[in-house]
């Protein structure tokens, strides 16, 4: 530990330092990261439980549920513990940790939202040879590089990190340890390691961002070309739900990993939206409009 820190621990700044503020930030928190869990485990439950849910498309969004419960509780804890604490600490160690899997899982979400729009472009372009063409090895090989994508980037950054050393002010102007919040504190030149997250980063968007490009050309392609309003708006309503979280989505990511860190205010809410709030809205995008779902859900309450 000596070779590796000066110090010993990090101080995560978070969102605000008035006391008032903090506890009223800790009753909306808590009440975000129980609603998302409940909300994600309630849409396993349905999806696992409901044999008319057995299909490509919700077997993406189950597990798209269970990352968005690990991306969530990957800093939700801790956030919600240094809201009431004074020393709002957490070990180097402990650091190196969350930002590893808060990578993890930011990298394997934004595989897997780029094989739910092929998964897609399937079901609008080619609904005839739908399940031939996205079977069940298929969506196992998607889920599986989704990960495996996520795992590979994580830890090719988080391994060169230990080449740096913290020196100075321990103070983390963000309310969990994402890499960009760490460089500023290293003593040792971080040029390297900027630029192999910014690498890291860009071929990764290339790797899904022209796969949902892609099949979103063609499904609009698709739905221009259906001649029945009615059978456009249905067209729309199967894919509408994935587009806002795909919006939600890289919309922030992009601009938080793109833009060189500041520590500002601005950063931290970009932050909170694709690392918190997108877990808690898309099983609401997914559950409200999507009809499958909710008929589910009336069918698993009755039972």
């Amino acid at each position: 530990m000596d070779n590796f820190t000066f110090f010993t621990e990090f101080i995560l700044l978070g969102l605000s330092a008035d006391c008032r503020i903090q506890t009223l930030l800790f009753v909306v928190f808590l009440g975000i990261y129980l609603l998302t869990l409940v909300g994600n485990l309630v849409m396993i439950l349905v999806i696992r439980g409901d044999s008319h849910l057995h299909i490509p498309m919700y077997f993406f969004l189950g597990h798209l549920s269970f990352l968005d419960i690990c991306f969530s509780s990957v800093t939700m804890p801790k956030m919600l513990q240094n809201f009431l604490s004074q020393k709002k600490s957490i070990s180097v160690w402990g650091c190196i940790t969350q930002s590893l899997f808060f990578l993890l899982c930011g990298c394997a979400e934004a595989s897997l939202l780029s094989a739910m729009a092929y998964d897609r472009y399937a079901a609008i372009c080619h609904p005839l040879l739908y399940t031939m063409v996205m079977n069940r090895p298929l969506c196992m090989v998607m889920v599986s590089a989704a990960w495996g994508i996520g795992v590979l980037n994580s830890l090719v950054n988080n391994l060169f990190i230990h080449k740096l050393h913290f020196c100075g002010s321990n103070i983390i102007f963000h309310f969990c340890c994402e890499l960009p919040s760490l460089f500023p504190l290293s003593c040792t030149d971080p040029t390297a390691n900027k630029f192999l997250l910014s690498g890291s980063s860009a071929f990764l968007g290339l790797l899904t961002l022209p796969l949902i490009l892609f099949s979103y050309s063609r499904i609009i392609s698709a739905i221009l070309n259906i001649r029945s309003s009615e059978g456009q708006a249905k067209a729309f309503s199967t894919c509408s739900s994935h587009l806002t979280v795909v919006l939600l989505f890289y919309g922030t990511a992009l601009f938080r990993y793109i833009s060189p860190a500041s520590g500002s205010v601005l950063e931290r809410v970009v932050s909170i939206q694709y690392s918190v709030i997108t877990s808690l809205l898309n099983p609401l995008i997914y559950s409200l409009k999507n009809q499958e779902v909710k008929a589910a859900l009336q069918r698993m309450l009755r039972q």
